[in-house]
């Protein structure tokens, strides 16, 4: 396992880390850092224009490593599957303006009143299967992240890296591959053999950090820690993407309100000392 830290050159710092940052703020607080990318959420972006985004990352210096999120993938009735579709071919569009190769998918959760979860991850692979060629089109590859299965019924009714390549590996791995996000992994056994496996398909498309804190606060989902904060060994998992081949940037991606309480410009520069720590 390597102990020496990652230098800031592999660090990107996700946009919901420090949320309570625009735009303009967020690059230039990483230049100031010496922090190189940024992952960018949808939402933000499209407020203050995708093309005006892509143009202000640039000016920066700042590369785009991902785009969040496509993906509400698992409705079972037939328009809200149309619009659902229409909107992660946006978002592949908005994905490759904004420079960026990788658009991390949340698959959606159970419909109301379902039980079926093989049903629902299904149709996942059904949308994959429309998706992808548009991906591919745009020079953009289609991240499938699970979430933590307390997200299951809700959000993500993929829960594991083993699930993610099984819907992965029906298509070709520069259309489709996986995310390893460690808030959501940190406690899967299985997750080591199943990087490797994602490694040598050539499926590792994104590595993510958070820290796992306890107790959890009310708003899970919100319950994200600063790195060294909680009970994930990150360099365990940085090992196992190393040996897996991916030498990529390393996006730390934090919801924490306590976080988004402080200066977003104190929080960039901790994000950076804990990743050089930590990471």
């Amino acid at each position: 396992m390597s102990t020496a830290a990652l230098p800031l050159t592999r660090l990107s710092v996700n946009q919901q880390t420090v949320k309570q940052l625009s735009l303009p703020e967020l690059a230039d607080g990483c230049a100031k850092e010496g922090i190189p990318a940024v992952g960018l959420w949808r939402a933000p972006v499209q407020e203050y224009g995708v093309e005006r985004t892509a143009r202000l990352m640039r000016d920066a210096g700042l590369t785009v490593t991902s785009l969040c999120r496509g993906g509400f993938l698992t409705d079972t009735e037939e328009a809200a599957r149309a619009r659902a579709l229409d909107d992660n071919r946006a978002a592949i569009d908005e994905a490759a303006a904004l420079g960026t190769d990788t658009l991390v998918l949340v698959s959606g959760g159970l419909p109301p009143g379902s039980r079926d979860l093989a049903g629902a991850r299904e149709r996942v692979a059904e949308a994959l299967a429309v998706l992808g060629p548009h991906a591919e089109e745009r020079g953009v590859r289609l991240a499938v992240e699970p979430l933590h299965p307390m997200f299951a019924a809700d959000r993500c009714v993929v829960s594991t890296l083993g699930q993610a390549l099984d819907l992965a590996e029906r298509f070709p791995a520069h259309q489709v591959g996986v995310v390893v996000d460690t808030y959501h992994v940190w406690w899967d056994d299985q997750a080591p053999a199943q990087i490797a496996r994602a490694g040598r398909g050539g499926r590792l498309h994104a590595f993510q950090l958070a820290d796992w804190i306890t107790p959890l606060p009310a708003g899970v989902l919100l319950g994200r820690g600063q790195l060294g904060d909680g009970s994930v060994d990150f360099r365990a998992f940085r090992a196992c993407v190393e040996d897996a081949g991916y030498d990529g940037p390393v996006e730390v991606e934090i919801f924490n309100e306590a976080l988004w309480a402080r200066d977003g410009a104190e929080v960039l520069r901790e994000t950076a000392e804990r990743f050089t720590a930590y990471a």
